[in-house]
């Protein structure tokens, strides 16, 4: 009976030093660095088509995003280990070197039922080095199981099936290296076009996004969300045709058409939203914008590129703002 006695004391004293929590193996840490595969950059956890973001990066959205054939898009940031983005103004904040900005688009196979599955196109990687931003381009696989990087850019029929069971197709085109900096370029260098804290200023999910930035500490020397603007977002019928409408075009035609821009000498308008009205040229080049808006003559067609498809819902909300000027 003593020998017994000893082994359950053992037990229990053993018990009581070794608890059976299991340690969860560290996450690995981005990579902000251009590798063959996407998988390779640790921008996500678990299943890399199940699109998981890493707990090393955060999530974000648009107020008024970019029109890219009613493609879906997951957009996210990280940023180096103990840095943080400084407040610099409404547009965008300054990143740190390292800086890792992905977009992830996808076509739901039918957007009435999630549950059917989507298909992944590519990912888009922006990252700063050295003070400059890089872009690369990653085309997933029919597998699904990992995105392969390809600066040359290539063409991939897609269909899907729309909130309205409307089946949709187009030859996406996936952008070339040269496709993205034209887009991406002010003054000859290469810039992100999306994150401006304007249009990260509104409620998301119950909270506001920019306010959860700040308090999150993942921005410097911004007290509070309400010391930035606020883009409209450009399906809120409640706010007024004239700020929607130009939040559409600040996110979808401003990034050629502003000082710096690819069109800067090809075009006097000036489309960013911080830009009055008088100084845009929007009332003289009304004509203009309407026809190119609605043609698909090739060279002529607004955008230039990126887009294979014409936005109807955008062309609408753009043409009754202008019928109004």
């Amino acid at each position: 009976m003593q020998k017994y006695l000893i082994l359950l004391l053992v037990l229990v004293i053993y018990s009581c030093n070794n608890d059976d929590t299991i340690t969860p193996a560290p996450v690995p840490a981005v990579v902000s660095e251009f590798r063959s595969n996407l998988s390779e950059l640790n921008l996500f956890t678990g299943n890399l088509s199940e699109l998981n973001i890493t707990p090393n990066a955060f999530p974000y959205k648009l107020n008024t995003p970019l029109f890219s054939d009613y493609a879906t898009k997951q957009r996210l940031i990280a940023l180096p280990k103990d840095t943080k983005l400084s407040y610099n103004g409404d547009g965008l904040p300054i990143f740190p070197d390292g800086s890792l900005i992905a977009k992830t688009f996808y076509y739901n196979v039918d957007e009435r039922d999630l549950s059917l599955g989507r298909q992944i196109i590519e990912t888009r990687i922006l990252i700063k080095t050295d003070g400059e931003w890089v872009t690369g381009d990653y085309k997933w696989n029919e597998d699904q199981t990992d995105a392969v990087l390809d600066l040359d850019g290539s063409t991939l029929p897609v269909s899907w099936v729309d909130a309205s069971g409307n089946t949709n197709s187009t030859d996406y085109v996936i952008p070339s290296n040269a496709d993205c900096f034209t887009c991406h370029s002010t003054y000859d260098n290469l810039t992100p076009i999306g994150p401006k804290l304007r249009n990260l200023n509104f409620d998301l999910d119950g909270s506001n996004q920019l306010q959860q930035l700040i308090t999150n500490q993942n921005i410097d020397g911004l007290a509070s969300n309400s010391e930035v603007s606020s883009t409209a977002n450009w399906l809120d019928e409640s706010a007024s045709l004239e700020s929607r409408a130009r939040a559409y075009m600040d996110i979808n035609c401003a990034y050629c058409h502003k000082p710096g821009g690819f069109c800067e000498n090809e075009s006097t308008l000036r489309l960013t939203y911080e830009t009055s009205l008088e100084d845009s040229q929007i009332i003289e080049r009304n004509g203009s914008i309407s026809f190119r808006i609605t043609t698909d003559i090739p060279g002529l067609g607004m955008p230039f590129i990126g887009t294979t498809l014409t936005h109807t819902e955008g062309v609408d909300l753009i043409q009754a703002y202008l019928d109004t000027l």
